[in-house]
């Protein structure tokens, strides 16, 4: 019987093991995908964070940008050939004012971004997710709701997307 349950036990730690070595390793960077052109789901993503308290604050083309140099970059000129290439700056204050309040090192996530990589039908948001910058951070549980917001409000996008 002894044998059964140290069989048992092994077992269990193994998969507990396994399951928090996947979440040591998950990429620190949430990507979601949206189907269609490029103008609507850029509109998506504006409209759901906005929806959701995250006011957009600034909008980078960093396609345009990165066009300036098409000719002095040659060959090295945008290599995955992404017809447009644009962020999303957004900020909320009262996460900033909490962050501040318990990590004032933290503040350096103010504002955060989503990058937006649209080629043929198909729009890749990207998004890094703060609570991978500092996991003993002092703000970590305020940094894990804002996450979950800000991955809410994408989703929320994604799910616009579909139904269109």
């Amino acid at each position: 019987m002894s044998n059964r349950v140290s069989k048992f036990a092994t077992a269990c730690f193994s998969l507990i093991f396994i399951f928090l070595s996947t979440l040591a390793t998950a990429s620190p960077v949430l990507k979601l995908s949206l189907t269609g052109s490029f103008e609507d789901n850029y509109n998506h993503v504006s409209e759901a964070l906005e929806q959701n308290r995250f006011y957009v604050i600034f909008e980078p083309n960093i396609g345009n940008s990165l066009s300036n140099f098409k000719e002095r970059w040659g060959d090295e000129y945008n290599q995955n050939g992404y017809d447009e290439i644009r962020s999303l700056v957004f900020c909320n204050p009262w996460y900033v004012n909490q962050v501040i309040n318990k990590d004032p090192e933290m503040a350096a996530l103010c504002p955060l971004s989503v990058t937006l990589l649209h080629k043929g039908n198909q729009t890749e948001v990207m998004f890094l997710r703060p609570s991978t910058l500092k996991p003993e951070s002092p703000a970590q549980e305020i940094l894990i709701e804002l996450e979950n917001d800000i991955t809410k409000a994408l989703k929320q996008a994604q799910r616009t997307d579909i139904t269109k």
